[in-house]
């Protein structure tokens, strides 16, 4: 009974963290204005690694065309040409073909991780100073050049993670995946700031001054890891570059998955983050207040006046992470089916060692590198 109460007592703390973490990221001072309106500011290069058809890829990409920001270009990489992704591409560049872009062939990478290959092969291509490495799944606004380079005003800066709103597509399992990455994911990444700094980077969005990332060994040292993000915001601040939380979101459209398609992908998830971060996986036990809750009411029927304030914490945080800070609405009509849904997923996340990812299976190791499966 007392490691019940103190586990429900550990996710009422958890919950209060993560509402003080986003009134936090609110107080922050915002980027200078002047950055944001000079056209001659330092040169931005983004990096696009691309696999076959997401929902959505042409406007996706279309949206880093239609930058308002003059001085930046567009690498894209596939592995080959025959990829559908790649004929997208062409047509982009023959409607803006005013703006600087090119397509990559890549082939078969030498080492499992394709999409560190691509980036890789793009980097050394690359002629900026500000690298920006971002998702095919990603769509941004016409300001998102410019807002990062307001940001890389600030002369300690060296690596920025761009949060991002999930949208999910018409599939229930893809509306729950996008309610768990706007309430809980970022509730975990909002919270870790607040309590030791953005010492991580988070995939869909990252940039990162072009000396800092050759001084961390390129891309290319990330090769063999399933979190290469998390790994790359890791190794930067341990090597004291100035890393930080973006103050811009963008838009991480995951699409419409069926269930199986969706359970592959959130075991992927699960399974990465438990292999790069042992401790932290377990410690999220604090991050299911309603879980937490119902197994007390279950066991300690008398305590019932605790599941009410667990509630109301955990709409509390849901609402102030998605609401408030990511500007996307809470389906409160989904959040209990997904608050139990995804603490089965964290339970699933401590058995099994392989994930699936574009087409391939991969075996995880315990120092969350990874490799073919045979």
């Amino acid at each position: 009974m007392i490691i019940a109460l103190l586990v429900l007592l550990g996710c009422w703390i958890y919950c209060i963290l993560t509402i003080v973490a986003v009134s936090r990221l609110h107080e922050r001072p915002k980027p200078p204005n002047s950055a944001r309106d000079s056209l001659t500011l330092r040169r931005i290069s983004i990096l696009k690694p691309l696999a076959g058809l997401d929902d959505g890829l042409e406007e996706n990409l279309e949206s880093y065309f239609q930058q308002k920001y003059q001085n930046f270009s567009l690498y894209f990489a596939v592995s080959k040409l025959s990829d559908p992704a790649a004929e997208i591409v062409e047509k982009l560049q023959r409607t803006y073909a005013d703006v600087c872009s090119k397509l990559f062939i890549t082939g078969e990478p030498p080492y499992p991780h394709d999409k560190v290959f691509k980036l890789q092969s793009m980097l050394e291509a690359s002629d900026g100073d500000i690298i920006v490495m971002s998702d095919s799944d990603v769509r941004v606004g016409p300001e998102f050049c410019s807002a990062l380079a307001a940001e890389y005003e600030d002369s300690t800066l060296d690596l920025v993670t761009c949060p991002y709103r999930a949208i999910g597509g018409p599939s229930l399992w893809s509306r729950l995946e996008a309610l768990a990455m706007n309430t809980d994911f970022h509730a975990g990444l909002f919270t870790a700031v607040l309590m030791e700094g953005a010492r991580f980077a988070v995939g869909p969005t990252i940039a990162i001054r072009r000396g800092a990332l050759l001084r961390l060994g390129g891309m290319e040292r990330f090769k063999d890891y399933l979190s290469e993000d998390f790994m790359l915001g890791r190794k930067a601040a341990e090597a004291g570059f100035g890393v930080r939380m973006s103050s811009y979101v963008v838009e991480h459209r995951i699409g419409s998955e069926d269930l199986a398609k969706n359970f592959k992908h959130r075991l992927r998830w699960v399974r990465g983050s438990r292999r790069s971060r042992p401790l932290g996986y377990i410690g999220q036990i604090f991050t299911y207040p309603a879980a937490a809750g119902f197994c007390l009411l279950c066991t300690l029927p008398l305590w019932k006046v605790l599941l009410p304030i667990s509630l109301a914490l955990r709409a509390g945080s849901a609402w102030a992470v998605s609401e408030r800070t990511l500007k996307t609405p809470v389906r409160w009509f989904l959040l209990p089916l997904h608050d139990f849904l995804s603490f089965g997923f964290w339970i699933a996340g401590f058995f099994g060692n392989t994930v699936h990812w574009r087409g391939r299976r991969y075996v995880l190791k315990r120092d969350g590198t990874l490799q073919v499966a045979g």
